[in-house]
């Protein structure tokens, strides 16, 4: 890229193009990734995948993006602010578990390392779309909890991120690592429910 990143095109063709480009690029990574494969897999012409995407890179980041920002709506819904702290990080908990040992998470936190160097807005955009945005959303709960009472924090944003690791601990390095290559429920309770005592014990009200 030249530092002047187009605009994306948005076509009827385009969610076949990112459906097409995540398969592949979860399958061969970013750089074994063909845009001929990708437009294969996508069933479109390369002439049609270059008029959405004008490289490779656009289409990698686009596909990240939107996939974590689909996991972060999942893992979380700050609408729901009026339930019970515990309640609330035990749910976010096991839906952020789901995202982290999917194939998927895996898959893309490794791309984005490896590519980091040569790429590194794929490594800044990746976090914008996944841990920057569970962030934000975890802190605006986190508002109305220490509002209701239930918290009290001083950093909320530093307390965002500080459940997020907590969360990821144990088992989501062994994964990436390939030491487990699924956890069992027992140890992902066993993560899940540390990280929520951890988190209560220092910042319950």
């Amino acid at each position: 890229m030249d530092g002047n990143t187009p605009e994306i095109k948005r076509g009827r063709k385009y969610d076949q193009v990112i459906a097409g480009a995540r398969d592949v690029f979860l399958a061969h990574g970013f750089e074994g990734a063909s845009v001929d494969l990708i437009a294969r897999e996508a069933g479109v012409s390369k002439a049609t995948l270059y008029s959405y995407f004008p490289d490779k890179r656009m289409l990698f980041v686009e596909v990240a993006k939107q996939e974590c920002a689909s996991q972060a709506d999942r893992a979380l819904q700050v609408d729901a602010t009026d339930i019970p702290v515990r309640e609330m990080l035990t749910t976010m908990s096991h839906k952020m578990m789901e995202f982290l040992t999917s194939n998927f998470a895996q898959r893309i936190f490794r791309i984005c390392v490896a590519e980091s160097d040569r790429f590194p807005e794929l490594g800044r955009e990746f976090y914008a779309s996944g841990p920057k945005l569970l962030e934000d959303r975890l802190s605006v709960y986190f508002e109305h909890a220490c509002e209701r009472g239930e918290l009290k924090i001083d950093d909320i944003g530093l307390a965002a991120m500080q459940f997020q690791e907590l969360v990821k601990s144990e088992i989501f390095v062994k994964m990436i690592f390939n030491i487990i290559e699924k956890p069992t429920q027992a140890q992902i309770d066993r993560v899940i429910n540390g990280a929520v005592d951890m988190f209560l014990a220092r910042y319950a009200a």
